[in-house]
């Protein structure tokens, strides 16, 4: 069966329908040098930014038909400068994208149904338009590739900004931690392994993995559905898990019980498109007894009371006790995975720690608590609130680097301004009268 995709996921993709040129009603509304733009190009590129709440008010037909504009204006040029993009970059990024497509319409056979075409020729339709994308990327990186700010150039650039266009600051997290992991006695490995087992047997005689995936998978965001993790490749899986999921080519085989990082698990088979499988699996992630959680706990107050009395820091209790391989050889303190740095926001945080940070101090350390690992182990820890910056409007001093990056970004766009006036004028334009009252960022589209 076939998902239903709206046009907008076609233009997230895409940005651009070339399909659409075959249709009867469409027209041309520029030609800039080589390049022609499409009544459906803009139609297309529209539902894209509509599709990400981006509408730039009733000036959205005329932003988008710029932005057009721009990339045919970067992609003429780059013939004239001998610019160009390797077949391999436009096949790699072309592959790269067909992939999330296929993905999202369910397959390589939903998408040729979708589009009445085989897939090497779906592919040809979109060869152009990535190269072209690829190309006015390259050209827009050389134009800037140079670019540097002085520390003076960000101290103007401060100054001349009003009180209102300056970003506000969220609050920043920094913290430490302390984990121990309480220990999993064998006989609870045994009991899930044997719970796993009791589900393949279930399976094998008729029920439906989805439904006890549903029912009894540890791993929450593809129990809701059904366990499913959708079409993968081998390096989106760790190791063991891919090893495993790949040995298999008759649908509905399930594996063996398959141990990871992350827990147990069991991985049914669905189907095969070349170098990408249709999978489910239910995850078992192993459980310590209260005993175990208490010794933890008991063990953890124990550090605590060393840290403070002043026996020993907060950085030499973590290098010492603590069991999280990620943070103990840097005295505790946790990276955000999404940055590299050691600040988080509040919602970057997992619940429970969360919790325990809004009713802290600087410099605190927590009562021992119960929480889960970034792969969901469950685990007991104490963690030390090492900072925490107030919201605040962008300042000069505590704030350089972002302030920094915007000097560089609007020296960026006026580089690039002065650039693309100057091949405005050496550059052939024909444009549709419906897009001469425009309020355009490049002023020199209709100059004679």
């Amino acid at each position: 069966m076939i998902k239903k995709i709206s046009y907008a996921v076609i233009a997230l993709f895409f940005s651009t329908a070339v399909f659409s040129q075959e249709n009867s009603i469409d027209r041309i509304l520029a030609i800039v040098g080589e390049k022609i733009i499409l009544k459906s190009d803009v139609e297309t590129l529209m539902l894209q930014y509509k599709s990400r709440g981006e509408n730039h008010g009733e000036n959205l037909k005329c932003f988008v038909f710029e932005e057009l504009l721009y990339q045919a204006l970067l992609v003429n040029q780059a013939k004239v400068d001998s610019v160009e993009v390797s077949e391999s970059q436009t096949e790699g990024e072309l592959d790269r994208r067909i992939a999330m497509f296929e993905e999202q319409m369910g397959g390589r056979e939903a998408l040729e149904t979708y589009f009445n075409k085989p897939y090497t020729e779906i592919k040809n339709h979109f060869r152009n338009v990535v190269r072209d994308q690829l190309l006015s990327q390259q050209m827009e990186s050389q134009i800037t590739q140079d670019i540097t700010v002085t520390p003076e150039e960000v101290k103007k650039y401060f100054k001349s900004l009003s009180k209102d266009s300056l970003p506000l600051i969220e609050s920043e997290i920094e913290i430490a931690q302390i984990v121990i992991h309480p220990e999993i006695k064998e006989e609870q490995i045994e009991k899930l392994k044997s719970s796993l087992i009791e589900y393949k047997e279930r399976v094998n005689k008729g029920e439906d993995f989805g439904f006890l995936a549903g029912l009894y998978s540890d791993d929450q965001a593809s129990a809701e559905n059904d366990g499913d993790l959708g079409w993968v490749r081998r390096g989106d899986m760790v190791a063991e898990f891919s090893a495993a999921a790949f040995e298999m080519e008759t649908p509905g085989d399930i594996s063996d019980i398959v141990e990871t990082d992350f827990g147990y698990h069991i991985i049914q088979f669905l189907e095969r498109k070349g170098e990408r499988i249709h999978i489910r699996h239910i995850l078992k992630i192993p459980k310590p007894l209260s005993s175990e959680k208490y010794k933890a706990k008991s063990t953890l107050d124990s550090i605590a009371e060393i840290i403070r009395s002043g026996k020993m820091s907060f950085d030499e209790a973590a290098l010492k006790y603590s069991t999280d391989e990620e943070s103990n050889k840097s005295g505790g303190t946790v990276v955000n995975p999404y940055t590299g740095t050691s600040g988080f926001t509040s919602s970057q945080l997992d619940p429970a720690t969360n919790y325990i940070l809004k009713q802290m101090k600087i410099g605190e350390i927590s009562e021992p608590y119960e929480s889960r690992s970034m792969k969901g182990k469950p685990e007991m820890k104490i963690v030390k609130l090492s900072d925490k910056t107030i919201p605040h409007i962008a300042d000069i001093d505590t704030d350089y680097q972002l302030l920094s990056d915007m000097t560089k970004n609007k020296k960026k766009d006026e580089i690039i301004s002065r650039q693309i006036n100057k091949i405005q004028k050496t550059t052939y334009f024909k444009i549709d009268e419906e897009y001469r009252n425009c309020n355009y960022k490049y002023k020199a589209w209709f100059s004679e």
